[in-house]
């Protein structure tokens, strides 16, 4: 079986960071996911099952997951499920897995600050995601060489939003009546 999932949970042991002989950075850490909900005959939250999953993060992935998480984190995990039967001596058991695609903290229980890999650094010859057309050149270079951008800078830019589809994506999470708003962005559409 082979599905992608989407979990939340928290990361129940230390990630292992392990690198084969061949060069290949590979991952592990056991994770945890339990569903709460409101029991109104105790008037509190109350933990329902928790599901156990093994997730496993191979090359770049594995190494910043080992950089990057901690025991008792809160975190989001993308990937293929895997669940598979074992069998040793008399016991049997099963293991669910994730092929982690992606993980990173949950920012509904705190805040991160993100550092760009130099491994994930932009060649010169690509062109840049984050720098979308149209930003302005300084702001561009900022990102492209990986530094930060000083949050100030970024809603000055009268070009930040440039087309219909990121202010569509955008306009359901910035309170319009306190952020600044730049020019085009106030004459946009959504489609």
């Amino acid at each position: 079986m082979s599905d992608t999932i989407t979990v939340t949970g928290l990361v129940a042991t230390a990630p292992k960071l392990i690198v084969t002989g061949e060069g290949l950075a590979i991952t592990n850490f056991r994770f945890a996911s339990a569903q709460r909900r409101y029991d109104r005959g105790q008037s509190k939250w109350v933990d329902g099952e928790t599901n156990w999953y093994t997730v496993t993060a191979f090359r770049q992935l594995a190494t910043n997951v080992a950089g990057s998480l901690q025991k008792g984190q809160r975190i989001v995990v993308t990937g293929r499920l895997r669940v598979r039967e074992w069998s040793h001596d008399d016991k049997k058991g099963t293991n669910v897995e994730i092929d982690a695609e992606a993980i990173g903290h949950d920012l509904s229980w705190g805040t991160a600050a993100f550092t760009r890999s130099a491994a994930a650094a932009v060649s010169d010859d690509e062109p840049s995601v984050e720098a979308g057309a149209g930003a302005d050149p300084e702001t561009d270079a900022a990102v492209t060489a990986g530094a930060e951008i000083d949050a100030d800078a970024r809603s000055t830019s009268t070009n930040a939003i440039d087309d219909d589809a990121t202010l569509s994506s955008v306009e359901g999470s910035v309170d319009t009546d306190t952020a600044p708003v730049p020019e085009q962005a106030a004459s946009a559409t959504p489609f």
